[in-house]
């Protein structure tokens, strides 16, 4: 089907996928970057990419029963989209949270059928979960869950087709719990899952990797202005894995995290955030799921109930707590403020009012599926090591994650270099992503 204007295709979209708010977001987002050069490739037009790339390949929802510890019954939605597999299985995380519904995961899938192509890994796009909620739940009742999840998705997953990992609501715990009962029910130990213990086929730094890969983005990100992360303040958003690693990752690098969030509040430590400080949220969010405003009464800094962090003064904001957390009112505050440079260590938390003033200010942004592709990115060097059963030392690990996140960069700045020397990196990301899942689905005919 041949379409007259850009607004002609997404309006069809629009049409086609009605009340799927955050995956048309995206779809809008991408297709904004790579309209013209779909446009000048007879190619892409002849095989009808824009239509077949916006559309799963297929999409799994389920039942999953289980039981608690007092014999009570309850029923979840569980869902696992395959999305692309154009370069390679399906890749992409797994999110437990009450928030998970159809559209929220097609539009993770869709994303990460873009951030996966620009690691250069041979890795396809897919996204799953369930509106599971494992908070107050007991370990038990969470092995159940688990138990019960994976005996449905195991149909439609293997180390070949779709290897899910963690994501939202789903660590090492969770991963461990579906691992095990996938090797119960195909009595074989191969790599379908990653995330895993480090025991039993995980990769080292695959907890820190996001949040380090974010800064080791900003950083190639600076360097394109003679700048470096010696001496900046940043103001990060969350307190889980990636905003807890990133704020580690950018105190070893000579930055000055000041700020860590979550749904009801944020904290700002003017003398900056330590070590030690980030050791103590570790135990605060992974042992205890207590809240950031611990963090306030242990070592005396301020308290914003119920506000997010980008009204503080900085020259680095890292969004890397969920979708649309920073808009065009928190976009303003950060640029009256200083910052200029934003990177989301989350999945597109910045709405697209905030991301066009950003590029129309010029500030250097870094969109999700470039900036915060380190953890799949390691998830895929995971894959490599399953495959092979030779692990990988920590340096190796790190080494080939700051090469992919160079790679990364380097794409991006070949796709979004503009006239003036301006580096729209949205426009990379989307246009570098693209062309390689575009060529290889041509390739292999219409499938």
């Amino acid at each position: 089907m041949k379409y007259t204007t850009k607004q002609d295709f997404l309006n069809h979209v629009n049409n086609t996928f009605k009340f799927e708010d955050e995956f048309l977001q995206a779809v809008e987002e991408v297709v904004s970057s790579i309209w013209d050069t779909v446009q000048s490739n007879p190619e892409y037009l002849k095989y009808n990419i824009l239509d077949r790339i916006v559309v799963p390949e297929r999409a799994f929802i389920f039942r999953v029963p289980w039981i608690d510890d007092n014999n009570n019954v309850h029923v979840n939605l569980g869902y696992r989209i395959q999305f692309n597999s154009a370069i390679g299985p399906y890749k992409g995380g797994l999110r437990f949270h009450p928030s998970v519904n159809l559209g929220i995961l097609k539009f993770l899938a869709f994303e990460q059928i873009f951030k996966n192509s620009l690691t250069g890994l041979s890795m396809g796009g897919g996204k799953g979960g369930s509106n599971f909620d494992p908070k107050g739940k007991t370990d038990t009742e969470i092995m159940r869950f688990c138990q019960s999840f994976m005996s449905e998705l195991s149909k439609h997953i293997g180390s070949d087709t779709d290897v899910p990992a963690g994501d939202i609501g789903v660590g090492g715990r969770e991963i461990g719990f579906m691992f095990g009962q996938y090797k119960r029910l195909k009595n074989e130990f191969t790599g379908v899952l990653t995330g895993k213990n480090t025991k039993w086929g995980g990769s080292l730094i695959r907890p820190e990797a996001t949040g380090y890969g974010t800064v080791y983005f900003v950083d190639e990100m600076l360097k394109t202005r003679n700048e470096s992360l010696k001496g900046k303040i940043a103001t990060v958003s969350g307190s889980g894995n990636v905003a807890q690693f990133a704020c580690e990752k950018l105190i070893e690098m000579g930055a000055k995290p000041v700020t860590l969030s979550d749904s009801s509040g944020f904290i700002y430590d003017r003398d900056g955030i330590t070590q030690e400080k980030i050791d103590f949220v570790k135990e605060l969010k992974s042992k205890r799921s207590a809240r950031i405003s611990e963090y306030a009464e242990k070592y005396n800094v301020e308290y914003f109930e119920g506000k997010r962090p980008w009204s503080i003064e900085c020259d680095i904001a890292l969004p890397c707590a969920t979708q649309n957390e920073l808009d065009i009112k928190d976009a303003k505050k950060l640029l009256d403020n200083g910052c200029f440079v934003v990177a989301e260590g989350a999945n597109m938390p910045s709405t697209k009012d905030a991301v066009e003033l950003f590029i129309d200010k010029k500030i250097l942004f870094g969109p999700g599926k470039a900036a915060n592709a380190g953890g799949v990115a390691v998830s895929g060097i995971e894959m490599s090591q399953n495959s092979t059963r030779m692990p990988l030392s920590r340096e190796k690990v790190d080494s080939l994650l700051k090469e992919i996140m160079r790679h990364i960069h380097t794409t991006c700045v070949k796709y979004g270099s503009e006239k003036g020397g301006f580096i729209n990196y949205v426009d990379g990301a989307n246009i570098g992503g693209f062309v390689r899942v575009a060529d290889s689905m041509i390739d292999q005919g219409i499938v």
